[in-house]
């Protein structure tokens, strides 16, 4: 049987994700998909899946076609749900009932969990770029259930705004008004 390893904020493998997201947030947006596409076929579709949640959740933002960036978000979903209900010997993990603010240098479990209201947030705002209204909302309704589960504070509350602004984005352009 294989065994997980424990990613730690020590890992090499997140050291380098950060310093393309730095490369992306400093503007140099294709350096930043060349280095996490690279990382990306170094870690392989059988690595850590917090790596190929965490790299897949920024490689989505490098991304310039709307259908790329969605498939982006949707593999970093895939990493992080196969991750959270599968414990070593196949069994369903138990759900904590409040999750750490915000991801970041923690247990990976954790860490996965507090990723989710985001991602799917993110696919929601993929589905709103791609005109598929429905499939936005619905990812919305995951994205509020989720963000749920997070400990109150600045993170959980971003989301929540960033939420409500995409609901209400979305029903501007179906001709809902509030």
């Amino acid at each position: 049987m294989e065994k997980r390893r424990q990613a730690t904020p020590e890992d090499g493998v997140l050291t380098r994700i950060g310093q393309a997201i730095m490369l992306h947030r400093a503007g140099d947006r294709e350096e930043a998909r060349n280095r996490l596409s690279a990382l990306w076929h170094e870690i392989g579709p059988q690595g850590d899946a917090f790596h190929r949640c965490t790299l897949a959740h920024y490689m989505a933002d490098t991304q310039d076609d709307p259908r790329d960036e969605l498939d982006w978000d949707l593999r970093a979903l895939e990493a992080a749900e196969g991750f959270v209900t599968e414990r070593p010997g196949g069994t369903a993990a138990s759900v904590e009932p409040k999750v750490a603010d915000g991801p970041g240098p923690r247990h990976p479990l954790i860490a996965l969990r507090a990723f989710f209201p985001s991602l799917h947030l993110n696919i929601a705002a993929d589905y709103a770029a791609l005109d598929r209204p429905a499939d936005a909302r619905a990812q919305l309704r995951r994205a509020r259930a989720s963000v749920n589960a997070l400990a109150d504070g600045e993170y959980r509350q971003g989301l929540r705004d960033a939420i409500d602004r995409l609901q209400l984005r979305i029903d501007r352009a179906a001709g809902h008004t509030p």
